[in-house]
């Protein structure tokens, strides 16, 4: 297995759901980290990460799963709350504080420096959101077309494709992003499932029905865990698909990161009726 790195900041999540509120640690790199190592290949894997002093026992937490971490230090940690109601596929966000930058966060250079360095896969979410104040406001990405050319996978859910794309149709979204660059385009779309797109073909990837609904926030991030752990092991992008859903919705079952292992996330596949297929 070669090399996994995954860059970003762990945050602060505050979590209220109507069953209950729940501080804990979160961003994609958390719940990355945590996900990725309840899995079989993970010893090549390590995290860059930024966050304050004060909550350095997320990195020790993660350090002790035996994950190599990288930290920059930053005066401040991004604190973020997550309002869900009955249907998770609906969220409300505000930012109740950020943390120092990665360098500029991400600028058009530094897309182009990871790109020279390996695969790039990108969450599209932080570049198309806007921090006024306490509030999150959608924004467009400034600088995509040139971008784009270097990102070969890119994670979007439905509201963000519209937002870059301008197409509220998923193929019409995803074959515009193929056009502009990126080889492997991801949209999800919540408990309807996810659309792959690669190689001219589109693929329907199934949302395997959690036995209960708990908490979404991560769930994202762990399709993203998945999909990359298996494409990094050479298999399809169905099956990396499949795996990226059985493994989101274990998650969903339960606050705070995948917990399982993966001969769990084949058994949701092998035990259910749902499959992946071409459209």
């Amino acid at each position: 297995m070669d090399d996994i790195c995954c860059i970003g900041h762990i945050t602060l999540d505050k979590i209220v759901t109507p069953r209950k509120t729940t501080y804990m640690p979160g961003g994609t790199s958390y719940y990355f980290s945590h996900g990725i190592s309840h899995l079989k290949d993970t010893k090549h894997y390590q995290l860059v990460t930024a966050l304050a002093p004060s909550e350095f026992k997320a990195v020790e937490d993660i350090r002790a799963k035996g994950i190599r971490v990288t930290v920059i230090p930053s005066q401040r940690t991004v604190y973020f709350e997550n309002t869900y109601g009955e249907n998770q596929d609906n969220r409300s966000q505000r930012v109740l504080a950020k943390a120092d930058p990665f360098t500029d966060d991400f600028s058009l250079d530094v897309v182009k420096y990871l790109s020279e360095k390996g695969i790039l896969a990108v969450d599209a979410q932080g570049y198309l959101r806007e921090v006024r104040g306490e509030r999150v406001y959608p924004i467009d990405w400034t600088d995509k077309l040139e971008a784009l050319k270097y990102i070969d996978i890119l994670k979007v859910n439905e509201h963000e494709m519209e937002v870059l794309t301008g197409h509220k149709d998923i193929k019409q979204a995803a074959l515009q992003l193929a056009e502009w660059g990126v080889k492997e385009v991801l949209i999800t779309l919540g408990s309807l499932g996810s659309v792959i797109y690669a190689e001219g073909r589109f693929h329907k990837i199934p949302a395997y029905p959690p036995k209960d609904i708990v908490d979404a926030t991560g769930c994202g991030d762990t399709y993203a865990t998945g999909y990359l752990y298996m494409r990094n092991k050479g298999v399809s992008y169905e099956k990396a698909g499949c795996f990226a859903a059985a493994m989101s919705t274990l998650k969903l079952e339960a606050s705070g990161p995948f917990s399982k292992t993966e001969e769990d996330v084949w058994d949701i596949i092998r035990t259910s009726p749902l499959k992946a297929e071409e459209i």
